[in-house]
């Protein structure tokens, strides 16, 4: 006989695979994990919520399409035979594999997803360093945030929530205030003692930076104080308001930002609001949704958690403004003829 011969049927009855004609069932599987893990059918019995004698029933079904002895059966125990050491190692991680997936499947799709629609500053400033607590309570909900738009105006079809600023109340939509927009001016904290020695002339001894959306801010708040139109040493119109507050903390030079969302700039000493002048505009950020969506328990808890944390903000009282190294000033800018400034309104034209 052809020694080579043999070793080729050897090589090959090696080489292919093994497949039982009746694979056991996978609850017998599971069963037979359990009691492996726990050596004692009764302990498997109560935690699969079966009878003792079904889980033995289900052992002796298992060995017999294996064709192995899996246990060892004493009177108050049972133990592992080799062969079922051997298959609870390589089974057992198996099973919990399939859970895992079965259960991160199941949970995708209870999953809610949330999209909203806000203006990026304010997320930057509001939204986003909250959020947390959100998630915490809320740990099915997915979000999805776009903020795109530095002035959304409309609530768009691909949103579930938004946040507009507008000077009108939206229309046909379920509707909530938040609050004003409102500019006032800053700049950093080591041009603020340069800024208090210039008074009103840091107006054109200094950048002046605003929103490219409000590029007449500047000149319409010293109209409506009652200085001249000012003629800074520069002008610079930048497209977001995470650039305008940069720049300023930057010693730029001077920016009109949003009172209601710089608290931590504030607060941190990062930025400091050199005049006494708050300059209200026409906007309102609202809370809007379709009223189609307003049940929806989803966008329930969003607007509800807005409501709850996006409108109670801290004004800034004095410890926001101007502090020289001589103590507190507040600095006040004076009109023609020595009139104080008056409170400004400021119109965009």
């Amino acid at each position: 006989m052809d020694l080579a011969k043999i070793r080729g049927r050897c090589s090959d009855a090696t080489a292919a695979p093994m497949h039982l004609s009746r694979p056991p069932p996978l609850r017998n599987l599971r069963a037979f994990c359990v009691a492996a893990h726990h050596r004692s059918f009764k302990t498997a019995a109560d935690e699969l919520f079966l009878t003792p004698s079904a889980v033995s029933h289900q052992m002796r079904e298992l060995e017999d399409a294996l064709g192995v002895r899996l246990f060892e059966r004493k009177t108050r125990a049972v133990e592992l035979t080799a062969a079922g050491h051997s298959l609870y190692d390589e089974v057992a991680p198996l099973l919990e594999a399939i859970d895992r997936s079965l259960t991160r499947i199941a949970r995708r799709n209870r999953r809610l997803t949330l999209r909203l629609m806000l203006p990026p500053f304010f997320a930057t400033e509001l939204f986003i360093p909250r959020i947390a607590s959100f998630c915490d309570a809320h740990p099915d909900i997915d979000i999805q945030v776009d903020t795109h738009d530095p002035r959304p105006v409309a609530h768009p079809p691909s949103a579930d929530v938004s946040v507009l600023l507008t000077d009108s109340v939206p229309q046909g939509l379920e509707v909530s205030r938040l609050f004003s927009l409102s500019l006032v001016a800053a700049c950093a904290r080591e041009h603020a003692d340069t800024v208090a020695r210039l008074g009103s002339r840091a107006l054109r001894e200094m950048a002046l930076i605003v929103h490219r959306s409000r590029p007449f801010a500047w000149a319409s708040w010293a109209q409506e104080v009652g200085l001249e139109e000012p003629e800074p040493k520069n002008l610079i119109e930048l497209d977001t308001m995470v650039a305008v507050v940069r720049a300023a903390e930057r010693g730029v030079g001077i920016a009109l930002v949003p009172e209601a969302l710089c608290g931590e700039w504030f607060e941190s000493g990062r930025l400091v609001r050199i005049f006494p002048v708050e300059l209200p505009t026409h906007d309102d950020y609202f809370l809007v949704t379709r009223v189609k969506d307003a049940e929806r328990p989803e966008v329930i808890a969003m607007t509800g958690w807005v409501l709850r944390n996006c409108t109670h903000l801290p004004s800034m009282g004095e410890s926001a403004m101007l502090r020289t190294d001589s103590g507190h000033t507040d600095l006040q800018m004076s009109a023609p003829g020595g009139a104080p400034a008056r409170r400004a309104a400021y119109r965009e034209r």
